[in-house]
């Protein structure tokens, strides 16, 4: 006999998870019994439970397999909802127990009771409630399998307290492999032919279910055909970026050009992005239902394909069966775009040369010397802001997994992805980089790094304001600054009040020192950056585009 939290970890410990994240709460306390003892299943208690489900949800993508948070009912659900939309949105496998009021108790508004389900559906692939113990090991293997296969992402199961704590002589049940789905031979010889009929293709790469493998595979498969390839949003790890046949990603702080080319060619080949706003610059380089270019388009959720675009050739497939076939893949006797490709190439490395922008400390130095000195397999995660198109443009992406980012665009995800990237990958080097806005939304799971020795690096963009919002409020409302103001503390200062490393940059000379003692401190280091306010974006200062604001009104 076990109680009903020794049960769910075993089962647990059966699906193959090997650590969960949690803010403990009382709604779940046989779950944290389970949990004692275990060396199997890592035990990691965080600050916040947004910043435990973000680092859930990095997990995941580092290690290609299901995040695993336990949080309580009511607050602690509803701060952990944000990891649990990232999950939707970057389709990340994700499993969220969250703990419950007792069955006898239900549905009279009890302490901090919500309606977990209801509350969760439209954000999760599937949300239950566990109301028998006995069935336990059933949801969590029918949890784990939702949450890995079709289109990845979210589950949610609601633990009401006294269901955990009772006994059952249930059995856990054996981990099964996961189904896949391999795309028919009409579908890839389809794709030869669009192939043998493009004068002007690209290829864009993306999504879920990804590995060092198929990049491998469709890296090759590149070269034989000679095609550009453009990565989807945030996925710039999915070939290396120093590789001929890269042309640049597809999103924020985007090149103009590439986004052109895009739109002016005759086959757009995507495999594995659902191809979202961000990637497609608002629907406009791919325009739904059909877009003027002919479409190929390889996913592993059936319901993905024509759910916006009607695909010319919709091929639904696991990534890796899919990229195994590659070869097969016909190539034309004479390749036509060879100087469609070379100029692609060309547009994307002048792309890499900065721009001029004010301030004694220069963004775009920074992140290039960070890409320069980094081993090629270092992680490099941020969270969202202005400072992340500085990254997204000049970081050179060489290996696979080197970055962890999330296409929801969520704040505060900088410093928990960091410890994710850090656990996953002890003996990798690991930097984060965050805004201030960003930093402060998670900035107190620095007390989570240090509690489990993780030496990483976060540089912080401190220009004093939430720079996106600011930047949008100048094009539409010049002049007219409302509630983006920002008064921060001493960055290194709060740092070092947690025992980790902290120091201030305020010129870009100094910086390369400061990188280099932080690199060598040996636990948690934080470098904050005094950036003018005025550098704004890559390209354009706030100045230039408060002038654009104030021309359009004119």
């Amino acid at each position: 006999m076990r109680h009903g939290g020794q049960l769910l970890i075993d089962q647990l410990a059966e699906e193959g998870c090997d650590m969960a994240f949690c803010v403990p709460g009382e709604s779940f306390l046989a779950a944290l019994d389970g949990l004692y003892g275990r060396k199997d299943i890592r035990t990691i208690i965080c600050r916040q439970e947004g910043g435990a489900t973000m680092m859930a949800e990095a997990y995941a993508k580092m290690t290609g397999r299901p995040g695993v948070c336990f949080v309580t009912r009511g607050p602690g659900a509803s701060n952990a909802s944000i990891g649990v939309h990232i999950a939707r949105q970057d389709s990340t496998p994700l499993i969220l127990f969250v703990g419950q009021v007792g069955r006898g108790f239900r549905d009279r508004e009890a302490f901090q009771e919500v309606d977990m389900p209801a509350m969760f559906r439209p954000l999760a692939k599937w949300a239950a409630t566990i109301n028998d113990t006995s069935r336990i090991p059933e949801y969590v293997a029918r949890a784990w399998r939702i949450a890995q296969t079709g289109r990845p992402g979210p589950v949610v199961l609601d633990l009401p307290e006294d269901m955990l704590s009772d006994l059952s002589d249930a059995k856990t049940i054996p981990a099964a492999p996961l189904p896949q789905i391999t795309p028919a031979d009409r579908h890839m010889t389809a794709f030869s032919d669009e192939i043998a009929r493009a004068k002007k293709p690209m290829m864009l790469i993306g999504g879920p279910g990804w590995n060092s493998t198929i990049r491998e595979q469709v890296t090759r498969f590149a070269e034989r055909l000679d095609l550009p390839v453009a990565n989807a949003f945030r996925n710039s790890d999915y070939i290396d970026n120093r590789h001929p046949n890269y042309v640049g990603h597809s999103g924020l702080a985007y090149s103009p050009k590439l986004m052109a080319r895009i739109k002016a060619a005759d086959l757009v080949i995507a495999v594995g992005p659902r191809l979202g706003e961000i990637t497609t610059d608002g629907y406009s380089t791919l325009t739904p239902p059909h877009p003027a270019q002919r479409l190929v388009h390889v996913h592993p959720c059936g319901d993905e394909l024509g759910s916006v675009y009607r695909a010319d050739v919709p091929i639904q497939s696991n990534l890796s069966a899919f990229a195994a076939q590659l070869d097969q893949v016909r190539a034309p006797a004479t390749i036509p775009w060879r100087d469609w490709r070379k100029n692609a190439r060309a547009e994307y490395e002048n792309f890499l040369l900065p721009d001029e922008l004010p301030g004694a400390v220069k963004m775009a130095d920074v992140v290039r010397h960070v890409s320069q000195v980094l081993p090629d397999n270092a992680v490099v995660t941020n969270g969202a802001g202005n400072y992340a198109g500085f990254l997204s443009r000049y970081f050179i992406y060489k290996e696979y997994r080197t970055q962890v980012a999330n296409t929801a665009g969520a704040m505060g995800y900088c410093v928990p992805s960091a410890v994710a990237g850090k656990l996953a990958a002890p003996d990798r080097i690991v930097v984060s980089f965050a805004g201030d806005g960003c930093f402060l939304m998670n900035g107190q799971e620095l007390a989570t790094a240090m509690q489990y020795d993780l030496p990483m690096v976060i540089i912080v963009a401190n220009n004093g304001m939430y720079g996106t919002i600011r930047m949008h409020q100048e094009r539409n409302y010049p002049e007219r600054v409302s509630g983006t103001t920002l008064v921060n503390p001493d960055f290194a200062a709060y740092a070092r009040s947690f025992g980790a490393f902290g120091e201030v940059v305020e010129r870009t000379e100094d910086f390369p020192g400061a990188f280099d003692r932080a690199l060598k401190a040996g636990k948690p280091a934080l470098i904050e950056l005094k950036l003018d306010p005025e550098a704004l974006t890559p390209k354009l200062t706030l100045s230039q585009i408060r002038a654009a604001g104030l021309k359009d009104k004119a």
